[in-house]
């Protein structure tokens, strides 16, 4: 075996990065120098100056140097006590162990990931970013508009609720398909983010009648304990305004008809996604004329633990009606102001409208 591969050989066994070590021994360095220091320059260095090689390694070491070099931290305290006369009572005993059970924590939180330092909240950021770029809307031609509002629950950056969208190569079929995840805020964002993925890639691929029902069949596979969600799907021809709905366990759509000036309630009646094996969309169609909107929303537009569905789609559409006079933009962003802030749910709506 020669020298090259039995270094290779014995960095793997170890588990050891290029620089792993390197960056060990400089902070071990680090910890050391600090403790002459404090001995040396006892007006200039502090002894809690001991914990930043600590807190430096807390990003760049693997847990299990982690905790080697909290060891010597702690080794190079109790020397340092043994040479000065000091006070180091139970109070600062408990403020320094503690400080070091914060580091460590959070190091191993971040080594769950298999990442160290910052690159795993920058994965999550990443992430994050890529769901909401994903859930814009469309570019939509010239007398068609649409907006969609989104909040998770309690301010949090993920949420259940997202919205996956596309139009036709030849630009005259959009469909737009929101869906919410079981459970709320950072809890359903995890399945939110996999599902978005999910029917992103499918929504355009697969005929629009036959949407939710790839969608079905995709959380059936997953088998997640908590493996369902609500969805509501809509595909409208941009040249003619006909257009179809399809729910899944979602709350109705409902279409704005601006000849009669009523808002008609679109029930689309299917159960939530990855619930049965063969469930049945029933879905509807329509004609959006020019002066129409369509309006769709998650649950936590309209329903409260104190407040029937039914009552918060009441609410809701009297806060539609004050639209009509002003005009729809930013219709969606003023239906979403309009609810009150309760933040244990996510919610998010969608407005389009013909000019």
């Amino acid at each position: 075996m020669t020298r090259h591969v039995r270094s290779n050989w014995l960095r793997t066994r170890l588990r050891l990065g290029r620089s792993t070590a390197f960056k060990f021994a400089v902070l071990t360095t680090a910890s050391v120098l600090v403790v002459v220091l404090v001995l040396w320059l006892p007006h200039v260095v502090a002894a809690p100056m001991m914990l930043v090689p600590l807190l430096l390694g807390s990003w760049v070491l693997p847990l299990r140097w982690l905790l080697a070099l909290a060891g010597v931290v702690g080794a190079a305290r109790i020397v340092l006590f043994a040479f000065r006369d000091e006070s180091f009572g139970p109070a600062t005993a408990v403020a320094y162990l503690s400080l070091i059970a914060i580091v460590i924590l959070g190091a191993r939180a971040r080594s769950r990931l298999g990442v160290q330092g910052t690159r795993g909240e920058s994965m999550l950021f990443d992430l994050r970013e890529r769901l909401l770029t994903q859930g814009e809307l469309p570019d939509l031609p010239r007398g068609w508009t649409a907006e969609v509002v989104h909040r998770s629950a309690h301010g949090e950056s993920f949420g259940g609720d997202f919205l996956v969208s596309t139009v036709s190569t030849t630009g005259s079929l959009a469909e737009i398909a929101l869906v919410d995840v079981s459970g709320k805020g950072i809890d359903a964002g995890t399945r939110a983010l996999l599902l978005s993925g999910a029917l992103g890639g499918l929504i355009g691929s697969v005929p629009a009648d036959r949407f939710l029902l790839a969608a079905n069949l995709y959380l059936l596979r997953q088998r997640w304990d908590e493996g369902f969600a609500t969805a509501v799907h809509i595909a409208f021809n941009l040249e003619t305004g006909e257009f179809s709905v399809g729910s899944a366990g979602h709350p109705p759509a409902v279409h704005y008809h601006a000849g009669s000036g009523e808002w008609e309630v679109l029930v689309a009646a299917g159960p939530a996604l990855g619930v049965l094996d063969e469930p049945v969309f029933d879905g509807q169609r329509g004609r959006m004329l020019p002066g129409d909107a369509l309006l769709f929303y998650t649950d936590g537009l309209v329903e409260t633990p104190d407040r029937d569905l039914s009552i918060g789609i009441d609410r809701l559409l009297g806060m539609a009606e004050r639209l009509v006079t002003g005009g729809f933009t930013s219709g969606a962003r003023t239906l979403m102001s309009a609810v009150p802030d309760t933040e244990s749910d996510d919610r998010a709506c969608v407005l389009i409208w013909r000019a």
